[in-house]
């Protein structure tokens, strides 16, 4: 059972980064935050959790039965992450490819405290045996907001890339005949840029790529020694009651400081024939997912190929929404439409074979899912991508980016679209290639 109080309360800038400099003092924490970005489908603007009273922690063998179970027996908000290697458990899988990062392929813990913002005020969640804390834990929030603290990272960082652009440009070769073949309609095909023996400090990083990003599926994950700093723009999927919506991204675009040549390149982007033509493959892709587990009738495309700006880019989304029986389990609806199709492709199992056949490195948590479980059993997760990945035990850094492969790719484009999307993440850990 857990101890509830609420708070008025103002999520500012100041006020984000002292909730989190107070959060560091727990092995486990999770910071997700929506930067007050308008978007539909909202119930927070902000969530931190931390301090773990229990916790799962396992490799893809069983591990949806095991989180099944896991959540029925907490009973309880639970947050965590699910890696893409997951797909092993659905499917006659695997995951060979090179990996330095060493993160296990899935982890959820149950906090012991936890905050729900809105827009004016926080709900404070204890566990009763924390709950005497939570006056003193308020008190010392408040007084670090009132003297914040600003620091600036200087280290320049050797970014290397797994995959050199040459050998980039045969894979999406080697892709397009898969295509022409018929194995395949569409791939989303990553590299990965990393670095390694290197130390960073993970809350300064994620403070700077939140600020230089703005997303509304931000989150600062720290797992004991395993770090999540996620910009990501995307939802995978939520559940609310019995409806539940996925909101794919597909279709990228860059920003311009000229205004006016800046929505004449988004309004390029709604009518690109071959990011229409991405976007609307993945949609159907998530309708069918999602019609697994539906009421029958109930799928349908609320948004399809819909334009949004973020501070680094435009994105082209589409949002999917059914319904499901209130009987329904929530890891049932994860284990039938994970791993998301924005990062798979279309038909998915092909495209699963055909990414661990051609890529380098084994993408672990990126490209997986973040998120939390309500006692409820609403839950709502993102998409990892834009996202630094940290293991500081190894002292190593990485991050990944993708591009969407269909009939009509131009590789030399493709690559550019991925130097794109890795911007961001350069400019934080002011990378040197």
């Amino acid at each position: 059972m857990r101890a509830v109080k609420k708070y008025p309360f103002s999520l500012t800038e100041d006020s984000k980064n002292c909730l989190l400099q107070w959060a560091q003092q727990f092995e486990e924490v999770v910071w997700l935050d929506s930067n007050n970005y308008s978007q539909n489908h909202e119930t927070y603007q902000a969530i931190l959790a931390v301090d773990a009273f229990t916790a799962l922690k396992t490799d893809s063998q069983n591990a949806f039965n095991k989180l099944k179970e896991y959540q029925a027996i907490t009973a309880d908000w639970i947050f965590g992450y699910l890696s893409y290697d997951l797909k092993n458990d659905m499917e006659k899988l695997h995951s060979n490819n090179f990996d330095s990062l060493d993160f296990p392929d899935l982890y959820f813990f149950e906090p012991k405290k936890m905050f729900l913002f809105s827009e004016n005020s926080v709900e404070v969640l204890y566990l009763n045996m924390v709950a005497d804390e939570m006056e003193a834990d308020f008190n010392a929030i408040s007084e670090i907001i009132q003297q914040p603290e600003e620091s600036e990272i200087s280290t320049t960082i050797k970014i290397s890339i797994r995959t050199s652009k040459d050998s980039y440009l045969q894979k999406v070769g080697e892709v397009l005949e898969h295509i022409k073949r018929g194995d395949i309609y569409e791939v989303n095909i990553c590299q990965e840029f990393y670095s390694e023996d290197v130390e960073i400090n993970p809350l300064e990083t994620f403070l700077h790529l939140n600020k230089i990003s703005k997303p509304p599926f931000s989150v600062f994950l720290k797992l004991n020694n395993f770090f999540a700093l996620s910009a990501s723009p995307e939802r995978y999927i939520k559940r609310t009651g019995t409806s539940v919506i996925s909101q794919p991204i597909k279709g990228t675009a860059k920003r311009l400081k000229d205004k006016e040549e800046d929505i004449k390149m988004a309004q390029q982007l709604a009518k690109d024939p071959k990011e229409r033509s991405e976007n609307i493959m993945i949609t159907d892709l998530v309708r069918n997912d999602l019609s697994r587990i539906a009421e029958k009738g109930s799928v349908s495309v609320e948004e399809l190929c819909t334009i949004y700006t973020f501070e680094q880019v435009h994105q082209m989304i589409s949002t999917v929404t059914c319904s499901v029986a209130q009987n329904t389990s929530s890891v049932e609806i994860l284990r039938n439409t994970f791993p998301m199709g924005s990062m798979t492709g279309a038909p998915k199992i092909s495209a699963m074979q055909i990414i661990e056949e051609i890529e380098d490195a084994k993408r672990g948590l990126y490209s997986g899912a973040i998120g939390y479980f309500s006692p409820s059993g609403d839950f709502d997760f993102n998409v990892v991508i834009r996202s630094i990945l940290y293991n500081s035990s190894k002292k190593y850094v990485s991050f990944s980016v993708g591009s969407a492969i269909t009939i009509n790719s131009i590789p030399e484009m493709e690559y550019e679209e991925c130097l794109l999307k890795a911007k961001a993440m350069r400019e934080v850990l002011n990378s040197a290639l």
